[in-house]
Formats: structure tokens, sequence, C-alpha cells
């Protein structure tokens, strides 16, 4: 997950809930670039605007409010307020605050700084300095170039300017993200490669879930567990204790980018956490098993049951089922969970095998829907 990304609840086909909005909001970067720009032009013209106009890394122009402008001619002081749009984001309405001082003599120098709220690197393979603030390249780009713009006449005078990036409240908001297991700590991430939240972005979650892989190699783990959730993460922690928690990895629904990452990491030991739906999507071999994307597969599930000994007559309504789970709860109740969970977690391997080789060892994790494990099933057991 993206730190200030949060996952959205899970809704079943036909639940009103899935009409879940398209309306676009700015990302953190983009805000900061415009309280940074704004705060500049307070210093040029010896008052804060009450709305700029602001480049975005995608090259679009777009008009931002701003509050609680100041200035006192050395230093100014304004406030973006995130609109993050239709996006479940654990940011929107953060008060995006840049402080601007002008470095007399500094040369045409821009320096960008992290305040309260804006969590520091403790770790690496993120691509940013440890110790440094959590502002990632392209929103370090953009705030540059736009303070650059605004700032033209102290900066071809010589002097330069100091650019503060703040959020107030910015350490409660990283509580909901994972910026913690990342090593950001203390407060948010300015993050943005476009300058536009997306409902949902499946982008910035991807990304996570890279850069989450890149930090546990760069700590040197040399396993990795995927999980599809929160409760199958728990799951999977309780079921393997001696493993540093850099080395969980919550890949939602990206099996690609989850395992291209630590294939390409030289991770010796991938495991995998899931519930049977998307234990089944994974052994259907999907890149990605979100579920409006490709409809599980009912034949699979069949096999999978008769294969483990499901009276015929439950096998056809499996068959015919919308579900996975009808599957699971009825194996169940003839006492042929494990098996059942066995026999996908089986076809699991074998297809993550198949689409991803290489040196590594494989398990597959079976939970239930308490998050509870079933089966944990070994490569090698296959053989």
């Amino acid at each position: 997950m993206t730190a200030g990304h949060v996952l959205p609840e899970k809704v079943r086909k036909g639940d009103p809930k899935r009409d879940r909005g398209n309306r676009t909001g700015f990302s953190t970067g983009a805000n900061s670039a415009a309280a940074a720009a704004a705060a500049t032009l307070g210093l040029v013209h010896g008052r804060v605007p009450e709305a700029i106009e602001c480049v975005l890394p995608n090259t679009q122009r777009v008009r931002f409010s701003i509050t609680d402008g100041w200035t006192d001619g050395l230093r100014a002081r304004a406030v973006s307020i995130k609109d993050a749009g239709d996006d479940p984001d654990a940011t929107n309405g953060a008060h995006l605050t840049a402080e601007v001082e002008r470095l007399p003599g500094a040369a045409g120098e821009i320096v960008l700084r992290g305040g309260p709220g804006v969590g520091v690197v403790t770790k690496s393979g993120l691509g940013l300095e440890v110790g440094g603030p959590a502002i990632n390249p392209v929103p370090r780009r953009n705030i540059a170039d736009n303070v650059r713009a605004a700032g033209a006449p102290i900066l071809a005078a010589g002097d330069g300017l100091a650019v503060t990036i703040s959020v107030p409240g910015g350490e409660v908001m990283a509580t909901k993200t994972l910026n913690a297991r990342l090593g950001i700590l203390g407060g948010i991430s300015i993050l943005g490669t476009t300058g536009i939240v997306r409902p949902y972005s499946t982008a910035a979650f991807r990304a996570s879930v890279v850069q989450a892989v890149d930090v546990a190699a760069n700590q040197g783990q040399t396993s990795v567990v995927f999980t599809t959730g929160g409760r199958t993460e728990k799951c999977a922690m309780r079921c393997f204790p001696e493993l540093d928690e850099a080395c969980f990895v919550q890949m939602g629904d990206f099996v690609k980018a989850a395992f291209q990452t630590a294939v390409k990491q030289g991770m010796q030991h991938i495991i995998v956490g899931a519930m049977v739906g998307k234990l089944t999507k994974i052994a259907q071999g999907l890149s990605v098993t979100h579920a409006w994307r490709e409809e599980v597969d009912r034949e699979l599930i069949a096999a999978a049951a008769a294969e483990v000994g499901a009276p015929p007559d439950l096998v056809d309504e499996i068959r015919a089922a919308e579900t996975a789970r009808f599957a699971a709860e009825r194996l169940a109740e003839l006492d042929l969970a494990v098996a059942f969970h066995r026999a996908l977690a089986a076809r699991a391997i074998h297809s993550l095998r198949q689409r991803y080789p290489g040196p590594h060892r494989l398990t597959v994790l079976a939970c239930n829907f308490e998050g509870v494990p079933i089966v944990t099933l070994e490569e090698h057991e296959l053989a």
C-alpha cells in the first residue's frame, strides 16, 4: 500500500457500494508545490495570493486555493488543503504547508526541507536519502520548478530560497499508512508522479508493493511474504514469527508486480498468504486478482473439490456457484476444508512456478475468512 493510500472496502458484486465515484483529486506533492509557489510569490510581491496556478508533473496547469498566507518580507507561509477526490486517501483534507525563506547570496539555490508531519527516511531502498524528508523525487522536482518560476526575481538577484514543507497532524495520518513498515517515521510522505489522484489508484498501490520489496531486499532480507490483505497478513505473521516485519508485504491484487520484483531482488523464499477466492485466482495464473478484472474459475474449484472427495451433487453446485467461498464453506461442513485448500494451494504453486521461474522456494499459506491458518504447503511436498 502506498503511504497515504487506504485499501478500499471489499464489496460483493451487485452491492451499490461498487459505484465508487470517479472524481479525481490532487496528490500531496501537487498541493505542496502550490503552497510553496504561493509562499514564494508572497516574498516577491509582499502578499501571499489567495489562489495560484500551479504546473503539475504531468504539465497540466491547475488553479489551487490558498489559505493562511503570511509574509514579513524575508519569510512567507502558505497552505493548500488537499482534496483527494473520490479516493479513500488517509491524507484527504491535509493542510500542506510551505514556509519559504529568502537566502541572501545563495546564488539561485533552492533548498527543500521537511518540517513537522513529514516523515523522515530511516531505511534504504526508497530512492531517498536516509535521514532526509520523505519527499519523493517527482514532487521534489515539481516543487522546485514551481518555486523557481514564482521566485525568478529573487533568484535572478543572486539570492536563494529555502522551502520547508510541513503537514499539521501528519504524524497521526501516517498511522493509517504503511510508512512505518517502509522505515518512514514521524509523518506522511509527499507523493505524486502526475499530481493527479485517481479513485482507488491501482498504479499507486502497485508502486507501493514494488517499493516494499525493494526496502526488504535493501535490509538484507532473503524471504518475503506476500499477502492479499490485512487479515491474511496477520495470519502469516503468526505463522512465520521468525521473519522480520519488513518481510511482510501486502500485495493486494498485484501478483505479477510482487513476484517480478521479488525474483529481480533475488529473494530465496517467497511465501504467499491468501483466502480461497484470491488463492483460486492465483491458481488460475492471473497477474491481477481484482474481483472485477476476471471471474473466478469455477471449473478449477469444482475439480479441486472432486479431487478431495466431494460428492458429485455438491461438485455440481460448486460449479454453478458464483464464489469460491461457497465451496469453502460447504466443504468445511464435510471436514474437507484442509484437503480442499491444500489442493488449491498445490495448483497455485504450480501456476506461480510456471509464470515466475527462478531459484526461489515457494510456500503457500491458506487462511480462512477469520484470518486463521488452514494449511501451509511447501513446494517440495509436491515433488
